[in-house]
């Protein structure tokens, strides 16, 4: 096992923020930093900035919670043990409320940036995920979500379809972290979701604003039953998750 990085958790003189890890990967810059206390108390806020661009935090957590309920609500009460794909493992709050419901089966996260794996398997982050991880449903795969939703898992004991794509990589489709993840909410990448997804399941996406855009894109790619539920936030446009079921 390779040595982990010194973490700063160092408490902060004041409210800027601390940077507690850094790491240049295939994609740039990803950071980890602190907000607040870093000590016993646990108000410390934790945020991932990925090339410059914030991208979440460990302060509420609704909308990504929602994402994972929405995307339940959205299937049949009938369907036994659905298998679920989360798309970007971010702070770990889509994958803690999905362990949280055992009526999902397999849960299975693709994430591209092993440093944020490291952080939530012996990083500063591990407190908020560390019963998720343990448990015997889930499983993280290391892989660019994009190219992975076309070529799949190689092991033939794996299944290759899922009930539900909850995928949250980006602050939105019309507002990617890189220009890379723009293929997926194209043509292309939703046919590549659609193929994925067993018949009737549910494609969510998660949004830091509406795209009336995207879900046209949606109804072109054949997807069926779109719609947008919105997350209030304190100040600004509201959080949506975009939602679509593929036909049988």
């Amino acid at each position: 096992m390779q040595p982990q990085p010194p973490y700063d958790l160092r408490p902060a003189d004041d409210d800027r923020p601390v940077t507690v890890d850094r790491r240049e990967g295939p994609y740039g810059e990803v950071v980890l930093r602190r907000r607040g206390d870093g000590g016993p108390s646990g108000d410390a806020v934790f945020e991932i900035i990925a090339n410059g661009c914030f991208l979440m935090d460990t302060s509420d957590g609704r909308s990504e919670r929602l994402l994972i309920r929405a995307a339940l609500r959205a299937l049949p009460a009938d369907r036994p043990s659905p298998a679920l794909l989360i798309g970007g493992l971010g702070v770990g709050f889509s994958l803690v409320e999905a362990v949280a419901e055992p009526r999902w089966g397999r849960i299975a996260v693709v994430e591209r940036e092993a440093a944020v794996i490291d952080w939530h398997r012996e990083g500063p982050l591990a407190a908020v995920t560390a019963g998720a991880l343990a448990d015997p449903r889930a499983e993280i795969v290391h892989a660019d979500l994009v190219a992975w939703l076309r070529t799949g898992p190689r092991a033939p004991q794996t299944p290759q379809s899922y009930d539900a794509l909850c995928l949250d990589i980006d602050n939105g489709p019309d507002w990617t972290v890189t220009e890379d993840n723009d293929g997926l909410y194209s043509p292309a990448g939703l046919a590549a979701c659609a193929a994925r997804l067993a018949p009737g399941g549910v494609l969510a996406v998660w949004s830091a604003q509406p795209s009336p855009a995207f879900e046209e894109s949606l109804r072109n790619a054949g997807f069926t039953q779109v719609r947008t539920e919105e997350v209030a936030v304190a100040r600004g446009v509201p959080d949506v998750v975009h939602l679509a079921v593929r036909g049988a």
